[in-house]
This record gives structure tokens, sequence and C-alpha cells, in this order.
């Protein structure tokens, strides 16, 4: 019931403001622990200074939390270290900050789940405010007095809320809050999640619940996915990831607050997508927004509304993203806010701790491992974590009982963590590992594997390892082999370069002037499409397969249990599962490094260069370019790496990162 007004001819208007974080990662402290030192590209704690000064512009604000909380930063390693060490903490740092900025309500995201449901529930205890998520259902073991069938948690709220009007008049309105994640957790986390929930998917799930809060009385309904804009042209997946754009069809939602996938919406990034309107931050008229990841933007919707007919109406709304820092001309960082002091002495000890955990020592290194090149060339930060992987895997077979296994030639599966992010904000142009030669420290591991992913292993064929590097390769644009125009090489918008995997133990070549056999979700649509030039595997003895020899040959894939159980890429999910690990690849990585530096005094973490591009072979003038850091570090050691002729252009992009020529064609000669 609507109260404030002495009878139902009663009208007046209101503005409201909803705040949104998202995607925050553990990144509570502007800190760069990789780096040691302050950055003032992320942290919540600058987050929280655009909070106060968008609650101080207007009077009625509301903060919601989109999710991504737990994990991704140091800090949340060394928190999730410490209780998996049976050393439990009293409250999270991330709630340590949060509590302090009057938060309505969380939504649960996808990495919540990262470090098990008991973590989780400890965690999310320490809220002070309440926590929503409607497609995520108890099936065994649960928490609480939780049965089968039931929400794991509670589904929406609908919460009574003051308002000012525009006469200075306190009203109320009752503001339904829903959340969602992919349903692809039970992949992604299946080891902590199998047999203990199941998922439905974003869209239904929505069907079902608004309805049902709008009958409750919630005057304005705002949906929270944990969820990227998804497609426009295909709105309708039960099991989409990225649903945004679908939930915008869904009757009864009146706002979106949503995340997952890093971008900033609105931004020109997303201008092409039917019925996007950018200036005002709409898709198909509904108002919504996504402040990118790490704290580095703040969510902003406001609404101008009116009570009219004993009701609550939206005349008009438009959403923005608000950074923390800018770039200026230069192309230097500038901070736009300070950080929160108060936040920064809530988590004073937590911060403290994370050092200390970050910079143990593990080992020492021959040579540097940054990521700028890793998008165009074999590469150390990659080839290392494939290294270790592989070791790993091959004494996990030989001391295995199960004798299918024995003999199989092995093979590694790595992708870049951290190759420029998703191209698509300004802090993006920082994302890349940076660990140079000589002594490594827990944080170096850190930096080289971001997430706390655990090792797995699957039994596959060759012909399913092509078609896994098949989709690998969708990370490239066609290049046009007979246009003098520009061309860039990295396919940003359709594949994330974490699904840019480099097979180790086989050599090949990639060939752009090729179009994509598979999309980015790896469903084939160009099924006579060869891009995987030369596949080849060399055998211990030096005997070397081809061919259809390769193709039907079996092969062990050492990779990670995300890639593993997402049955995406070919020969991945659940039925070729051989050998689940408990050990993260983070762990088997530090292990590795330490036992070289103890055998050889240091590990060498060279690319070994199995892959590399296909010359073009043309007369024509290519200009094709790729994007990467823009610093002295990544000048020297390009100009040190490069395997191919790369040319710095003389102008950055309009994110700050460097442009390259890349020249496809120079080892070519014409007969």
């Amino acid at each position: 019931m609507i109260t404030g007004c002495s009878d139902k001819d009663d009208s007046y208007s209101a503005t409201l403001r909803i705040l949104e974080t998202s995607d925050i990662h553990a990144n509570v402290m502007d800190y760069d622990y990789y780096k040691t030192k302050q950055d003032i590209t992320i942290g919540l704690a600058r987050t929280a200074s655009l909070i106060n000064m968008a609650r101080n512009e207007v009077e009625n604000t509301l903060l919601v939390d989109n999710g991504d909380l737990l994990q991704g930063s140091p800090m949340g390693d060394y928190i999730a270290s410490e209780f998996k060490q049976g050393r439990e903490f009293t409250l999270h740092p991330s709630y340590k900050a949060m509590n302090l900025l009057d938060y309505e309500v969380g939504n649960i995201g996808n990495h919540e789940f990262n470090y098990g449901l008991r973590f989780l529930e400890k965690a999310i205890n320490g809220a002070n405010f309440p926590y929503i998520n409607a497609n995520v259902y108890c099936q065994s073991d649960c928490w609480e007095d939780k049965r089968e069938g039931d929400n794991l948690f509670t589904p929406y709220l609908i919460k009574t809320t003051d308002i000012i009007d525009n006469e200075g008049v306190k009203r109320t309105i009752n503001i339904g809050y829903i959340g969602f994640v992919p349903p692809q957790i039970l992949q992604w986390d299946k080891q902590n999640l199998n047999g203990k929930v199941t998922v439905k998917g974003i869209v239904e799930t929505a069907q079902k619940f608004i309805p049902e809060m709008q009958a409750a009385g919630a005057d304005l309904i705002i949906a929270i996915p944990h969820s990227g804009i998804g497609s426009s042209e295909n709105p309708n997946n039960v099991h989409a990831e990225n649903a945004t754009y679908a939930l915008t069809t869904v009757p009864g939602i009146d706002a979106i607050m949503f995340g997952h996938s890093h971008s900033v919406f609105p931004s020109q990034q997303f201008a092409e997508i039917p019925n996007v309107n950018i200036e005002k931050g709409l898709i198909n008229g509904i108002p919504a927004v996504m402040p990118g990841r790490w704290g580095d933007n703040l969510g902003v919707i406001d609404f101008n509304l009116t009570y009219k007919d004993n009701k609550w109406l939206i005349n008009d709304a438009k959403s923005e993203s608000r950074q923390i820092f800018k770039r200026d001309k230069q192309g230097t960082k500038v901070a736009l806010v300070e950080a929160d002091k108060k936040i920064h002495e809530a988590v004073a000890e937590d911060h403290k701790g994370t050092l200390a955990f970050v910079n143990a020592p593990i080992g020492k290194a021959d040579s540097d491992m940054y990521s700028f090149l890793t998008l165009v060339q074999d590469d150390p930060t990659v080839q290392i974590v494939s290294d270790a992987q592989l070791r790993y895997i091959k004494e996990q077979v030989a001391a295995s009982d199960n004798s299918a296994l024995k003999g199989l030639p092995i093979l590694s599966a790595a992708a870049p963590f951290k190759a420029g992010g998703r191209h698509s904000t300004a802090s993006d142009v920082d994302a890349y590992v940076e660990v140079p030669k000589g002594d490594l420290t827990y944080k170096n591991a850190a930096d080289l594997y971001l997430s706390p992913n655990t090792v797995v292993a699957l039994k596959i064929t060759g012909e399913q390892v092509k078609d896994w590097l098949e989709c690998s390769v969708n990370q490239f644009n066609q290049v046009d082999s007979t246009s003098t125009e520009p061309q860039y090489l990295i396919n940003w918008q359709d594949h994330r370069t974490y699904n840019f995997d480099v097979m180790d133990g086989v050599n090949y070549e990639v060939d752009v002037t090729q179009p994509n056999k598979f999309d980015g979700d790896c469903a084939v649509i160009n099924p006579d499409a060869q891009r995987i030039i030369d596949l080849s595997y060399t055998d211990d003895q030096g005997k070397t397969l081809t061919g259809d020899a390769l193709m039907k040959q079996e092969f062990i894939i050492a990779t990670n249990n995300y890639r593993a159980f997402g049955g995406k890429f070919a020969g991945t999910g659940a039925e070729y599962v051989v050998m689940e690990q408990p050990d993260t690849n983070r762990d088997v990585l530090s292990a590795y490094i330490t036992a070289e530096t103890n055998n050889n005094g240091m590990v060498d973490p060279s690319a070994d260069n199995n892959w590399d591009f296909l010359d073009i072979k043309t007369d024509t003038t290519l200009d094709v370019r790729f994007e990467t850091q823009d610093s002295e570090l990544a000048d020297r050691f390009i100009i040190e790496n490069a395997q191919r002729t790369l040319t710095k252009r003389s102008e950055p992009d309009n994110l700050g990162f460097a442009v390259y020529n890349i020249d496809l064609k120079a080892q070519y000669t014409k007969d």
C-alpha cells in the first residue's frame, strides 16, 4: 500500500537514483598487489567516494551490488587460504568495507562459489544487508533449513522505502529486487556444487517470479542479473550465460543493474546493438547499467517518478557509468576521486596480511614474463603455466592405477588471463602480466594464474584437439589478403582472451586469411573452414603424427576445471574427464617454480614457439594491426622478443592502448 497521500486523486513527483557496484573481485583497496604499489584505477575504496558524491547530488539514493565480490584479487585469495587452513575470518574484508556504505541488497555472482558453499555462507553472513538470487536451488546438503527444491537464497525482496518527493514530503515506494547468476556455475564450479544445487535459466526464472513480485505489491522492480548483455538475435536461449538483453523483454522489469562481462554500459561499445539508446542508457526502452570491474566505475540510474491514481509511474529514466579515473591527452592516468580513508582503516589488517601472503618466496626465473605479445605469438606467461600443468598430470598419470591412461601422449592447454582485459575500458590497458626475471613470490604466481581453478585431465582424440584449437583461434579476425585498408587482428568483441587456449605438445600454424569454423561459443558457423594448419605431434622417440593418424590418436589434455567441464570446446564436458585433482592450477604452478629452482637454480619460462601464424602469400601491402600496452616496459620487451616484424604506430587508440602493425607476410618470398 502506497502511503503519504490523503486520497487516491493525489499526485506528486519524485526523483530516485539507484547506484550499482559490480565485479569488485575483492579489490577493496586501491592497490596493485602484483606491483606492490597504489593503483588509482581500481578499488572499492575509491568507488566509495563516487558513491558519496552521487548521494550528495540528489535527495533519494539507493545502492546495490551485483556480485563477483569474494574472489579475484590477492586479498580474496589470502582470506580463502586462511579459511582453508582453519584460520577462519570473523568478517570478510569485502564486508568490512561494504558495511560502511549502506547497501540495500546484494546479488550472488558466479565467482562467489569458487571457494565452496561453506566459505560463501560464512562470508555473506557478515553482510549487514540481505542477499538475493532467484535461479539457484538446493539439491542436498544445503545450509540452514533449506530442503531439496527450495531456493538456496531469498529469490527476491520487496522493500518499503521512504523517499522525499519534489515538494519535500516524505512518501513511500515498494521497490522489488531480484537477482540471477549464470546457469553455467554448475560447470565452472562442479567440484563445489555437484549434487548440492541445481540452477535454472535466467529468463525462465524471471518469467516465474516477476508476476509474483507485481502481485505482492512491488511498485518498481529492479533486476540485478550477474550476466552480460547477451544476444539480441537469440534472446530466448534459456541456458544463456549473458541474458540482460533478453531480460529487457520480460514484462514488469523496470530497470536492470547488470555485470559479469566487465564492460561499461552505456558506452559506444554497444552502440550497434538493436534497440539500444546509448545517450540515455536504455535497452528496449528499459534503463540499464553495467559498471566495469574492480571498482573502476559506479553505475547510476536516475528515475523521474510520478504517483497518480494510486500507483507509481516512470516518466523518464537515464543511466550512466562514472569512472574513478581518466586518461589525459598524453595518456597519463588521472584520479577523479580520492580513496575513502574509512575503508582503508577498516581493512588495514587484511591489507597487511595480504602483503605478507603475496610476498612469500617460491623461486627464481631466468627471464622476464610479460604478456604484452601473448595474443600474437607463443608467450612465456602461458608457457610456464602449460609446462607446470604438463609435468603435474604426467606425474599423476604415472602414479595412477588406471591402465587405460598409461602410454597415452599428454598435452597441455593454457590461455592468457591478463592480456588487455576486454579492450573495453580505459583500465584494461593495465591488465597484463608483468613478472620480471629474478626472485619470484606467490604474488607472481597469482599474476600468472589469476583464478582459483583446479587441475583436470581429459581424454580426447586428435580430431577434437584440432576443433578445440579451431575455436580457440576465433580470437583472430579474418584478414583480407587483397586489402590495403587497416585490418585489426584481435577479435575483442566476440572472443574472450581467457578462451584463447594454446595447446602445448603439438605444433601448428594459424591461417587468419580463412574464416572461423566456430563462433565465440564454439558453435559451428563455417563447417568447411580450416584455420589450423600443419597440426602435428612428435613423440619422445621422434615419431611424428599428422593427418588421419593424428586425428585418430587419443590424447590426455591437462587443463583446468573451468575449461574441462564447460562443454564449450570440442572434447570438453564431464564425459571426457578422466582425472579431477584437488590442487589448484596456481598451487601447481608455484610448486613447479619451486621444484625447478631447487633442481636447476631457476625456472626457464621461455616459449617453445610451437604455434605461429601461417605466412600470408600476397603481393598486396597489408596493414594488419593489434593492440597492446603502451609503456616503456612493453616497448622494450617487444623490441627484444618479437618473433615477427612489429612496428609501433604513433598514436594510441581511444582507450590508451598502443597500436602495432604486424607483418604476417614477413617470411614469404615470391616464387
